[in-house]
C-alpha cells in the first residue's frame, strides 16, 4: 500500500500525466510526441504548434538523445513496444470485466453471516440483478447519480476506519508494528513458497490505483494527491490493520474476516454501505474502460465505435453501447460461471498486476525521455517498483489453472484484435499514400479538371494530408463531373488529449486559384469527441471564406500563418464556435447578397470590406448545396502474401471492417447527403 499506492502512483506516476490525462495510453502519447514512436499517420510538424501539446524544449541529455536514436533506428522495437501497451492496455479492460463481478459478488456475499441458510444461488442471482441494474443505468451517464458518490465513498471511508480503530484496540494493539516493513522479510522467510503464493491475494488491496490513475481526467493530481494521503490511504491502512488484528485471534474466521470483524450493532447499516460502495467502484472502472476504449480508437487500435457524451456540462463522461454490453455479458459470464470469489480474485489480481508493471516499465522510458533525467534513476525506479510488481505477476501466474486464465483468455483476444485492426489501417494507409493522384497531374488538366464543373460543394473525406486521394480520381473516371468548389477533408487524431476548437481547422489551397480546390485538415486529441455539436458545414465555409479573404492581404484580426503544400498560404481558420459567435458567415452571405443585385441599403453596416469574386463564388455553390464523399474500401491481401497475413486481412480484419461502425455514423455526416465511393485495396 505505501510502496505502490502511495510512492509510485501518487508521489511519481501522477507527475507523468498527458495535459491532465491518466492511463497506459497517456504514458504512451507523452513518449510519442518526444521520441516520435507515432503509430499514427499523417501527424506533421505544424502540430507541435498547438497550444496542449506541450512539448519540454529544454536540451536532451546524451541518455536521452541515444534512447531515442535507438528507438528511431529498430521499427522493431518500436513495434514491440505497441504490443506492450496493447497488453497493459487490454489488462485494464479485463479489469473492467473482472471489477464489477468481484466488487458486488463480496459486497453481497456477506448476507450469509446473518442468514446462513441462504443458498449460494440465491446470492449469485442478487449480485446478477445488481449487475445488471449497473450496466442498464449506463446510458442515462453518471452525473445522474454522482452526487451519491463522494457521500457513499465518504460514509465507505470512515465506517472501514472506525471499524478498524475498534478492531485494534479491542483485540491486538501491537498490530501497529506491522508499519514496519521488516514483517514482510520476517514472513516470506518464516513461510517461504507458501508466503510467496499468497502474494497474490495480498495484491488485492492495491487493484484500484490504476484505474485511479486512468479516471485522473475527471479531477486534478493536486487533488487525488490531497484525498489520497489525508483520507483514503489512512483509512486502508488501519481497516486493513483491524482486520489483522481480529484475525489474530480468530484463525478459523479467514474466509469472512471482514464481515465478522464488523461489530454487531452495525453490521446492516456497513452491509448497506459497503454494497453502494462497490457499485461506486464498479462504475469508476467501467467508466476508465469506457476512456480507454475511446483512446484506442482514436489511435487507430480498436475498431470504431460509437462514443456519446452523457453530459453537456461534464466533458468527460462518455458512454460506448457496444463495449458496455460487452462487460454486462462477460461480467455475468464471470460471475454465474465461478460463483467463488476467491477464483475470481486469481484473475483479477494477474490483470491488475500486469498493467501496473507495463506503467512501471513506461514510466522508465518517460524519465529518460521526457523528463531527461539519468538513465541511474529510471533504472532504480523500474528496480525497486518492477521487483516487487514482479513478484506479485509471478505469485498470481500459479494460480493461472484457478481462474488466472482468464485475463489472459481476454488479453490475448483484445490484443489480436487491436493489434490487427491497426495493422490493417496502416496498410491501408500505406496503399492510399502510394496511389494518391500527383497534384502536377491535376493542374494539367485545367481548371476544369477534365470534366464537367457542377454548382455547389463537394467534400471529399481522405486520409491523407498532402496529394489527392485514389478515391477522387475512381470516381471522375466512372463520372466525370464535379463540384464546382473541391474540399479534401482529412479528419485526423493528433497524440494530445484535446485540440482546442479555435485550432480545429488547418486550411490550405490546393494548386491555383481557379481550380477551386482547397484542402481542410480537422485535428482530434484522442479523448476529443469526433462529432462536432455544431453545423459543420457553416463552419468549413465561413473557414474558407475567411481564408480566402485574407489570403493576399493583412487582416485586422491576428492568425496564425504558416507554409502551405503548394507554396501558397495555410491558415488556422476558428471554428464554429468563433466564427458563427462573430455572425461571420452570415456576414459574408448577407454582403454578398448585397453584392450579387440586393440593396445596399439595407446592410450598409455590414459593409466592412468588399468581397472577393471567388468568395462570392464559393457563396453561390454553399446555396446549391454541399455533398459529402466518402471512400468505402475493402482491403484484401494480395495474392502473394503469406497465409498469416492473407488471416488477418481477409478474415480477421474483413471481419471487424464490416461489424464495426461506419466511418459516416462515427463523423457524423448526414445521409441525405451522402455519397460513397466503392474500392478494393490490395494491400
Amino acid at each position: 500500500m505505501t510502496l505502490i499506492a502511495l510512492f509510485k502512483y501518487i508521489f511519481i506516476v501522477m507527475s507523468a500525466n498527458d495535459n491532465g490525462e491518466g492511463g497506459t495510453f497517456a504514458l504512451y502519447s507523452l513518449l510519442c510526441r518526444h521520441a516520435r514512436l507515432s503509430i499514427l499517420p499523417n501527424q506533421q510538424d505544424v502540430d507541435e504548434k498547438l497550444s496542449s501539446y506541450a512539448k519540454d524544449r529544454t536540451v536532451d541529455s546524451q541518455q536521452s538523445l541515444a534512447l531515442k536514436s535507438f528507438l528511431e533506428k529498430h521499427p522493431n522495437f518500436r513495434t514491440s513496444l505497441l504490443i506492450f501497451v496493447l497488453l497493459g492496455t487490454c489488462m485494464a479492460i479485463g479489469d473492467g470485466i473482472l471489477t464489477p463481478s468481484i466488487s458486488v459478488l463480496s459486497a453481497v456475499s456477506g448476507v450469509k453471516l446473518k442468514i446462513p441458510e441462504l443458498h449460494e444461488n440465491y446470492v449469485v442471482i442478487i449480485s446478477c440483478v445488481i449487475l445488471l441494474g449497473l450496466f442498464s443505468l449506463q446510458h442515462h451517464g453518471t452525473h445522474r447519480v454522482a452526487f451519491l458518490f463522494a457521500p457513499v465513498v465518504m460514509a465507505w471511508l470512515l465506517c472501514i476506519c472506525c471499524i478498524g480503530i475498534y478492531n485494534i484496540f479491542r483485540w491486538n494493539t501491537r498490530i501497529i508494528h506491522a508499519l514496519s516493513p521488516v514483517y514482510i522479510l520476517k514472513f516470506l522467510r518464516n513461510t517461504g513458497t507458501e508466503g510467496w503464493v499468497s502474494l497474490g491475494g495480498v495484491v488485492l488491496s492495491i487493484t484500484g490505483v490504476d484505474a485511479m490513475f486512468t479516471d485522473m481526467g475527471h479531477f486534478s493530481p493536486v487533488s487525488i494527491r490531497v484525498a489520497f494521503t489525508v483520507l483514503v490511504y489512512p483509512s486502508l491502512i488501519l481497516a486493513y490493520m483491524g482486520e489483522a488484528a481480529f484475525l489474530s485471534k480468530h484463525h478459523e474466521d479467514i474466509q469472512r474476516s471482514f464481515y465478522k470483524a464488523i461489530p454487531e450493532p452495525v453490521f446492516w447499516p456497513v452491509f448497506i454501505v459497503a454494497t453502494l460502495a462497490a457499485v461506486v467502484g464498479s462504475q469508476a472502472v467501467i467508466s476508465a474502460t469506457f476512456s480507454i476504449v475511446s483512446q484506442s480508437s482514436a489511435l487507430n487500435c480498436f475498431p470504431r465505435v460509437k462514443i456519446i457524451h452523457t453530459s453537456s456540462k461534464i466533458y468527460g463522461q462518455i458512454y460506448i453501447p457496444e463495449v458496455n454490453w460487452m462487460l454486462m455479458f462477460l461480467s455475468l459470464a464471470v460471475t454465474v460461471g465461478l460463483r467463488d470469489t476467491n477464483m475470481i480474485g486469481h484473475a483479477y489480481g494477474l490483470a491488475v498486476t500486469t498493467v501496473m508493471f507495463v506503467t512501471t516499465c513506461l514510466m522508465g522510458l518517460i524519465i529518460i525521455i521526457v523528463w531527461k533525467r539519468r538513465i541511474i534513476d529510471a533504472i532504480s525506479f523500474v528496480v525497486i517498483f518492477g521487483s516487487v510488481e514482479l513478484l506479485y505477476i509471478s505469485s498470481s501466474i500459479c494460480k493461472v489453472p484457478e481462474g488466472g486464465w482468464i485475463p489472459l483468455a481476454l488479453s490475448l483476444i483484445f490484443m489480436v484484435v487491436m493489434y490487427i485492426w491497426n495493422y490493417g489501417s496502416m496498410k491501408k494507409h500505406q496503399f492510399d499514400i502510394e496511389n494518391k493522384v500527383s497534384i502536377n497531374r491535376i493542374i494539367s488538366l485545367g481548371p476544369s479538371l477534365g470534366m464537367v464543373r457542377v454548382p455547389g460543394i463537394g467534400l471529399i473525406y481522405t486520409n491523407l494530408v498532402t496529394g489527392i486521394p485514389a478515391i477522387f480520381g475512381h470516381f471522375v473516371t466512372n463520372l466525370p463531373a464535379f463540384h464546382q468548389v473541391l474540399v479534401f477533408v482529412c479528419v485526423k487524431s493528433v497524440q494530445v488529449p484535446y485540440v482546442g476548437e479555435s485550432e480545429r481547422l488547418l486550411l490550405s489551397r490546393v494548386g491555383p486559384k481557379e481550380y477551386g480546390m482547397f484542402r481542410c485538415i480537422v485535428r482530434y486529441g484522442y479523448k476529443d469527441l469526433q462529432q462536432e455539436n455544431y453545423n459543420f458545414e457553416d463552419s468549413l465555409v465561413a473557414g474558407i471564406l475567411q481564408f480566402v479573404e485574407t489570403e493576399d492581404s493583412d487582416c485586422s484580426k491576428p492568425v496564425s500563418i504558416s507554409s502551405g503544400e503548394t507554396g501558397n498560404q495555410r491558415i488556422q481558420a476558428s471554428s464554429a464556435q468563433d466564427l458563427s459567435s462573430l455572425d461571420l458567415y452570415h456576414e459574408f452571405s448577407m454582403q454578398a447578397q448585397c453584392d450579387i443585385g440586393g440593396t445596399s441599403s439595407d446592410i450598409n453596416h455590414l459593409e466592412i470590406f468588399p468581397l472577393k469574386d471567388e468568395t462570392l463564388r464559393i457563396l453561390k455553390a454553399k446555396e446549391s448545396g454541399v455533398a459529402y464523399i466518402l471512400g468505402h474500401s475493402n482491403a484484401k491481401a494480395k495474392k502473394s502474401s503469406p497465409f498469416m497475413k492473407k488471416l488477418a486481412i481477409d478474415v480477421v480484419y474483413a471481419f471487424l471492417n464490416k461489424n464495426c461502425r461506419d466511418p459516416d455514423d462515427v463523423l457524423n455526416v448526414p445521409h441525405t447527403s451522402l455519397l460513397e465511393v466503392g474500392m478494393v485495396y490490395h494491400i
